[in-house]
């Protein structure tokens, strides 16, 4: 297990990291998913697979997620957007990296190409949710959730065992930022991984992705039998083999 670390970012928050530090080697950037962490399968396996290939690793939980301080509540995908901005800039510096966004951490890396054009040379998609906040969320919402959100702030939505704080500012943050209506220019590897069982993305959002970059060299693997996590084994393989396929592309 790699030790975890802590950095201080935008209004003196504890963001807690792992990283594996080179100088002038390409990076693997992971971003975790809506209320998730870094003690999960798929940035220990990609920091496994970072060691083996000799590349340079970060993962980090942002504001209100795992063990980083602040309030869950008080977050939203502007916030911690700019915090990935700012561990990146604090960690990666001026290295190449490639980003590996699963879930909202997808939507988190597509907000990173604004910030760091040049830098980024590939991006893995798992379970992409883009815009998830307002399509997959609000939409679905009855008429009295709805209000009770709006009166009183904050809406606890209970999905299988877990229960999700879902703030208004957090619904009203994600629609300042719209990213399916934009075009990203990049000319780089984009694959998107989805499982075809997945029961809170539909993969059209993968098929969503794909369609924002012009001129990259683009891939969709649906995973037959797959869940939203796609923590089995035999995904996590294929999670790896489709990294490395990017990695490898790179000079």
């Amino acid at each position: 297990m790699n030790k975890f670390k802590y950095i201080r970012v935008l209004n003196n928050k504890e963001i807690r990291y792992i990283s594996r530090e080179y100088k002038d080697n390409l990076y693997i950037v992971f971003l975790h998913g809506f209320m998730s962490s870094i003690e999960g399968e798929k940035p220990q396996v990609i920091l496994k697979f970072a060691k083996k290939n000799k590349l340079g690793f970060l993962a980090l939980e942002y504001s209100g997620h795992g063990k980083s301080s602040g309030k869950f509540t008080k977050g939203n995908i502007t916030q911690w957007s700019k915090e990935v901005e700012t561990v990146i800039k604090k960690i990666v510096k001026k290295n190449k990296f490639i980003l590996v966004g699963s879930s909202m951490g997808a939507w988190l890396s597509l907000n990173q190409f604004k910030y760091f054009k040049d830098q980024i040379k590939g991006f893995l998609g798992i379970g992409s949710a883009p815009e998830f906040l307002q399509n997959l969320m609000w939409k679905k919402f009855t008429k009295k959730m709805k209000n009770e959100t709006i009166k009183k702030g904050i809406y606890n939505l209970k999905h299988g065992n877990y229960e999700y704080p879902i703030t208004y500012q957090l619904i009203k943050d994600g629609r300042k930022n719209k990213i399916l209506n934009r075009k990203i220019k990049s000319n780089i590897d984009v694959t998107m991984i989805h499982g075809s069982k997945d029961e809170v993305v539909p993969t059209s959002y993968s098929r969503k992705v794909l369609g924002l970059f012009s001129k990259a060299k683009k891939k969709l693997v649906i995973i037959k039998n797959g869940d939203h996590s796609l923590s089995s084994k035999r995904s996590l393989k294929r999670i790896l083999l489709e990294l490395d396929k990017i990695t490898s592309n790179i000079v």
